[in-house]
This record gives structure tokens, C-alpha cells and sequence, in this order.
């Protein structure tokens, strides 16, 4: 029974961060329509988007017009997942 929630655990883990890395997507080509940040959607996927991104802020991801932070944050979080999942996978 342990084993079956720690699977089942993992397996959340990994959608949540699939779709969250979906969203992160979504918010970066929201940059080329203009004033889709206004937009429902553009001010619902900034509140969901922005805390996380903003980690990255102090980094200085952006190579003249190229913004390479929403790439890097969703290597970082996958790997994150990847790591979470490494760990519980060693509880079973």
C-alpha cells in the first residue's frame, strides 16, 4: 500500500509540473501579441507565472531582444521534478 501512494504521488508530481511548464509556455508567447498581457488569460497566467519567474529576475537571462528565462525556469523545475521523483522512487 505505501508503494501504490508513493507512485501515485510521483505521478502527480510529474503531470503538475508538465502543466505548469504548459502554462510557463503559454505566458512566453503571450509576449507576441500585444496587450494579450491585459487580457483575462494575460493577468491570470502573470499571477500563476510571475512568482516563480521572478526567481530568476536577478539572473540576467536576456540576450539582447531573447529572454531565456522562462526556458531556464522550466529546465530548472523539470529537473527539480526529476530529482523529487529519484528521491521518493528510493522510499520504495
Amino acid at each position: 500500500m505505501h508503494h501504490i501512494l508513493i507512485i501515485q504521488l510521483v505521478s502527480l508530481i510529474n503531470k503538475a509540473i508538465y502543466f505548469y511548464s504548459i502554462l510557463l509556455v503559454i505566458y512566453a508567447l503571450l509576449s507576441w501579441f500585444p496587450g494579450a498581457y491585459q487580457s483575462f488569460l494575460g493577468k491570470l497566467l502573470r499571477k500563476i507565472c510571475e512568482p516563480y519567474l521572478s526567481m530568476f529576475d536577478h539572473l540576467r537571462l536576456q540576450i539582447g531582444p531573447i529572454d531565456f528565462t522562462i526556458a531556464v525556469a522550466i529546465i530548472l523545475l523539470d529537473l527539480a521534478g526529476k530529482g523529487l521523483t529519484i528521491l521518493l522512487m528510493m522510499l520504495i
